[in-house]
């Protein structure tokens, strides 16, 4: 141990850093940190850890075994000089024979067949290459490019159908919504009637006023073509169950209206009310065959009733307006022949 601490107390910058793990700095802290009285001392020092302790030991005391050795060795007598042997002369080698002029063309005949055959095999091994190459070029092209083309150009199609489609959606969506706003403003409507008529009737309980019986008339007809354009909504959406409810309101407020209507108009409003039979036998089955008489319902009673028997038509064959956002496609209805009664 005395040995060591020597070590560590005397070494040199120089020969510290021969031990593994000791830098410039670390050399400069342990001579800095002289004298050292133990190993503990030696821990204290930055940088130095169990293991660089025990290398820097090591090292040390295979510094001191060479001297010890080196100090024991015995000192042998040197062994006398051999005696020198005279030299014979040395032997002629034989010269050489050089190769002939057949010989070397042979030789350059097989180096050039040689250098030939590898140009043809660098060739074919080129040419093998491209071939590759090429057709492998042709598979990608054929199995990859072509196909990726394709279906980018199958994508912008479909991406220009999305885009038409989103187009008349929104316009759906536009006249859906302007449906549902006319629906809610005649349902509006069609409630300020009721409070009107129910108001005339409670007037008319209390008098029997010929203005306002008339009054009542034009309000109950009022409401009844009311009710029958929101059927004709209801029909436009295929809403089959209300477009029936709206439909039969309608018959009951114009039939209410028959009983007592003047005879000039009697068989307007039974024309009115047989189109409107006609409609609730085909609902919900054949909406098809209804729209078409609640549409001659609808421009009878917007035609006006006559005011008097010289306003009533002789004739009258009313066509039915189309309904332009209506569409459905039913099964072919069987033959109907329905019955009116007024």
């Amino acid at each position: 141990m005395s040995d060591f601490l020597n070590f560590l107390n005397t070494a040199d910058h120089e020969t510290l850093k021969k031990v593994t793990g000791i830098s410039n700095t670390l050399a400069e802290n342990i001579i800095a940190a002289r004298p050292i009285d133990s190993a503990d001392d030696l821990l204290l020092v930055h940088g130095v850890g169990k293991n660089l302790l025990a290398r820097m030991q090591s090292y040390a005391e295979a510094q001191v075994e060479p001297s010890e050795s080196s100090a024991m060795i015995q000192v042998t007598e040197e062994a006398p000089p051999a005696p020198i042997e005279k030299s014979q002369p040395a032997q002629e080698s034989p010269v050489e024979k050089k190769p002939s002029f057949w010989s070397r063309l042979g030789q350059a005949f097989l180096t050039f067949i040689r250098a030939l055959f590898r140009l043809i095999a660098l060739i074919i091994i080129i040419g093998g290459i491209g071939v590759a190459i090429y057709f492998g070029m042709i598979f990608i092209n054929e199995n990859l490019i072509t196909p990726i083309q394709r279906n980018a150009v199958q994508v912008h199609q479909l991406e220009t159908e999305v885009a038409d489609l989103r187009t008349q959606l929104d316009e759906t969506n536009a006249r859906i919504g302007v449906v549902e706003a006319t629906i809610e403003s005649q349902t509006a409507s069609m409630a300020k009637l009721e409070e009107m008529q129910a108001a005339l009737e409670v007037e008319i309980s209390n008098q029997n006023n010929s203005v306002m019986i008339a009054l009542k008339r034009e309000v109950m007809l009022t409401r009844s073509i009311e009710t029958i354009a929101r059927a004709r909504l209801f029909l436009s959406q295929s809403n089959f169950g209300l477009a029936h409810d709206d439909v039969q309101a309608a018959r009951d407020i114009l039939a209410e209206l028959l009983i007592d209507a003047p005879a000039y108009q009697v068989d307007a409003l039974t024309q009115i009310i047989m189109r409107l039979d006609f409609a609730l036998s085909n609902l919900p089955a054949f909406p098809v065959i209804a729209v078409d008489d609640v549409d001659i319902a609808w421009q009878l009673l917007m035609m006006g009733l006559p005011e008097s028997a010289a306003d009533v038509p002789a004739t009258f064959t009313p066509t039915p307006l189309p309904f332009p956002t209506f569409t459905p496609t039913p099964e072919a209805p069987p033959t109907i022949a329905p019955t009116a009664t007024p």
